[in-house]
């Protein structure tokens, strides 16, 4: 395999779990979080013994220079890309109700959930764009990892649903203005996935997914997210740019 992937946040929860799926595959990863490498080196060398190249870039995706000196460190590695998945995602600090929620907050996870994968995803698709004027077969692809809460009004956490609203926004920007170039653009949409992310409530979602709040009545598994991934990076929906991939367990189907 020589694809490369970068995916973000990748460093625990939904993004390892998407690490994992594409190790499997013998892709050639970018590993890409904001936690030192030392504390992370066992999953990494995890990664590679389950067959893929790893490449670890230490990065803030909401920071221009961080995103930037990552772009720059994966050219000299691999000098190319193929893959990129917007994974990295922060909850507010607090859950806390709209009428009292903080500027500072908004602001936090807006810039991490929303403007750095925006301009993370300009500066990628610019140099897929370069690299389609000599290869015109590869399949380049983007994978942005939203939200059930990009429709489902959470009011203890508006700056997160709002975040990954706009989220689903972009992708159907991005997904219309690559297609001239063939590249493809894709969303999942998590539903309740059992990370460190949700740790918090799990009390909270055990006694909802026992009254019914889902179809499949378990939480979800990262693995779950990361299985989806591998299908879009393999190109098996070639004809399905711009679409939405629930990985939810029924969750938003409409009931009576």
């Amino acid at each position: 395999m020589n694809r490369v992937a970068l995916i973000t946040g990748a460093a625990r929860g939904i993004g390892y779990g998407i690490a994992e799926c594409l190790a499997k595959e013998k892709y050639k990863l970018v590993i890409n979080d904001i936690v030192e490498k030392k504390n992370i080196e066992e999953k990494l060398f995890a990664l590679e013994k389950l067959g893929a190249e790893v490449l670890y870039c230490q990065a803030d995706v909401s920071q221009a220079n961080d995103r930037e000196k990552m772009i720059k460190d994966i050219r000299q590695h691999y000098g190319r890309i193929h893959a990129l998945v917007n994974n990295a995602g922060v909850a507010p600090a607090e859950r806390i109700d709209i009428l009292k929620a903080s500027e500072e907050s908004f602001e936090r996870v807006l810039k991490i959930n929303l403007q750095g994968p925006y301009f993370l995803t300009q500066a990628i698709a610019n140099w897929m764009i370069e690299q389609r004027k000599t290869d015109k077969g590869n399949f380049y692809c983007i994978v942005n990892i939203a939200s059930s809460n990009s429709v489902a009004a959470s009011v203890n956490r508006g700056e997160y649903c709002i975040s990954k609203a706009g989220v689903s926004m972009a992708t159907k920007l991005w997904a219309v203005r690559l297609a001239e170039y063939n590249i493809s653009v894709y969303e999942i949409r998590p539903g309740i996935i059992e990370t460190p992310m949700t740790a918090v409530v799990k009390e909270k979602y055990d006694k909802m997914i026992e009254e019914g709040l889902l179809l499949q009545e378990r939480w979800g598994q990262p693995r779950d997210v990361g299985k989806a991934v591998a299908m879009l990076l393999r190109g098996d929906l070639p004809y399905s740019t711009g679409q939405v991939l629930y990985v939810d367990g029924g969750q938003l189907i409409p009931r009576l």
